[in-house]
């Protein structure tokens, strides 16, 4: 790991994250990052949840585990589920208690406020739903004594639904671990065992499209912008989607219908899951991001830049703000593309100027988007800021209560 931040304040704390089960996503894999941060700054870093299959990596990097109904959403429960953390909190010596999800929040927002411990949440998503009782049972995650936003396109949602958050947000972006996101890091069997696996024959170039199978995440606009681009006379390049399809499978055959209907089965390709997704990076000339709604962060473009991809993405939500591009920069400090959401011909001539490059100007490029990734997006620079926010409010508590 790194030696992290809080070496004044945090060494011999214990500081409790609560989550509803510790299997993989982005709060649950920032969780395991923030406790493994915690325990290289000497404090005690323990998550209650359920089970999950990350509870091992937790334990492995030195954090602890303790059972607990965090996913109950059971208005009956809650009461107990307080006395039950209050308790945990007072026989553990928990300092501080992190929510990082809605239902386990409420219940922790009236433990931290019975045993006057600072609380924390993180924003890891935007909530949906706007009716008074939503916004209600959402309001928790801008309740904490310091609210964690993922980007700035978060933290402006949360000021526009709870002003009154305002001065409490912070701002930390997810963190990519960047010794595993590194070029140098991933061996060339391992590209070309996923383009075997893809079919994608040698010497053709590759423009990928990483993400679940569903349609706000444009695989229709993706194939649409390949159609453009190949009636253009592209035709040595495999356009690859990447993706689980995770129980939509009329969504997946309806994009099997779509490849069929315009004739490119041959240089469109549907392949799956990808479990290696720095070789998949590596591997590709150009990381289409073709989202139609806003994402609270951008992760496969920051993933991406890393790795040195060339990087087109839809502006809309929070991803615009991982990518430097005009009118922000000149073209020519642009680390990648920023298009029109919906926009299959904005995607294709994005995809098209990435394909482009010269190999001095790819080279540039790449230099440029893992220099801006390590600056603002790596995860040691998320561990380091998160645990500067619990130093401040323990510090700040403990000065209240020696008055």
């Amino acid at each position: 790991m790194f030696r992290a931040a809080g070496q004044k304040i945090l060494p011999g704390r214990t500081i409790l994250q609560i989550i509803p089960a510790l299997d993989t996503g982005g709060a649950e894999r920032t969780t395991i990052d923030v406790a493994a941060g915690l325990v290289d700054a000497g404090a005690r870093a323990v998550v209650a949840s359920e089970n999950g299959r990350l509870v091992a990596e937790l334990q492995a990097k030195g954090g602890e585990w303790i059972r607990y109904p965090a996913a109950t959403k059971n208005p009956l429960k809650l009461g107990l589920n307080i006395a039950r953390l209050k308790r945990l909190c007072r026989e553990e010596g928990v300092a501080l208690i992190h929510a990082r999800s809605r239902a386990p929040a409420w219940t922790a927002l009236r433990a931290a406020h019975s045993l006057d411990l600072p609380f924390v949440t993180t924003y890891h998503g935007i909530y949906g739903g706007r009716a008074a009782p939503k916004l209600l049972y959402n309001s928790v995650m801008a309740r904490g004594d310091a609210v964690i936003a993922n980007s700035r396109y978060t933290a402006d949602v949360i000021t526009r639904l709870y002003p009154w958050a305002r001065e409490r947000i912070e701002v930390i972006h997810r963190g990519t671990d960047l010794s595993l996101f590194s070029p140098s890091a991933v061996a060339p069997e391992r590209v070309e065992k996923l383009r075997s696996a893809w079919g994608v024959e040698p010497g053709r170039r590759i423009v990928l499209l990483a993400a679940r199978l569903t349609g706000w995440k444009g695989q229709k606009f993706f194939i649409e912008a390949a159609r453009h681009l190949i009636a253009g006379g592209l035709s040595d390049t495999a356009f690859i989607m990447a993706g689980d399809a995770q129980g939509r499978d009329h969504y997946a055959r309806e994009l099997d219908e779509l490849i069929a209907a315009h004739q490119l089965g041959k240089a469109v390709k549907r392949v799956g899951h990808c479990a290696d997704m720095p070789a998949a990076f590596l591997a590709a000339h150009a990381v289409a991001v073709a989202s139609t709604e806003p994402e609270a962060f951008g992760r496969s473009a920051v993933e991406a830049q890393a790795m040195g991809a060339p990087v087109i993405v839809t502006d809309l939500g929070a991803v615009p703000e991982t990518v430097v591009a005009p009118p922000d920069v000149a073209a020519a400090g642009r680390t990648g593309w920023r298009v029109p959401p919906s926009d299959a011909r904005a995607l294709a001539d994005g995809i098209s100027e990435a394909l482009s490059l010269r190999a001095s100007q790819r080279s540039a490029m790449q230099a440029r988007a893992r220099a801006h990734v390590e600056a603002h997006f790596s995860l040691r620079g998320m561990v380091d800021k998160t645990l500067a926010v619990y130093e401040r409010l323990i510090e700040r508590k403990s000065d209240r209560r020696t008055r």
